[in-house]
């Protein structure tokens, strides 16, 4: 059964200036990664069909083990769609032996201005079922609360 993740907050910054972080190598590896991890871009090549691949270091593995190491999730990503400022469409796969973590999660980042400022909606939709979903939304909402601290801080 396909599962569905969610996670959305306001952001006090024109949609343009989101939509840019999200497209960025450096701004990503700033705010991408939820507490607790920290995280580098491999690759890089952010158009429709090219993409990035991400390794995200636990800081404690001892209650996280990781999906590709003990201390680390691997995290192949492929942009499936970009429309300027309004969405950004990811495919995900995670570097892991353990088949609960197999398939492509897609995640889809959509942008919408409100007030002085945007709503960001996270889906991840085809989560792995290895992947516990109250963490999995807990971690979207700390990249997004993370991807907040750094536009407002630039704004």
């Amino acid at each position: 059964m396909s599962r569905t993740d969610r996670a959305s907050r306001v952001i006090a910054a024109p949609p343009a200036t989101v939509y840019g972080a999200l497209l960025d190598r450096e701004s990503l590896e700033a705010w991408l990664p939820p507490d607790g991890m920290r995280g580098r871009v491999e690759r890089w090549d952010p158009r429709p069909g090219g993409g990035f691949r991400m390794i995200l270091t636990y800081l404690d593995s001892t209650d996280s083990p990781g999906k590709t190491s003990e201390a680390t999730d691997v995290i192949d990503v492929g942009f499936a769609d970009l429309v300027p400022p309004e969405c950004v469409v990811q495919r995900a796969v995670f570097e892991a032996d353990d088949p609960s973590y197999a398939g492509t999660m897609t995640m889809t980042w959509r942008l919408a201005a409100v007030g002085d400022g945007t709503e960001v909606t996270v889906t991840a939709t085809d989560v792995p079922p290895g992947i516990n979903q109250a963490d999995h939304e807990a971690g979207i909402a700390s990249s997004l609360a993370n991807l907040a601290s750094y536009v407002e801080a630039a704004s």
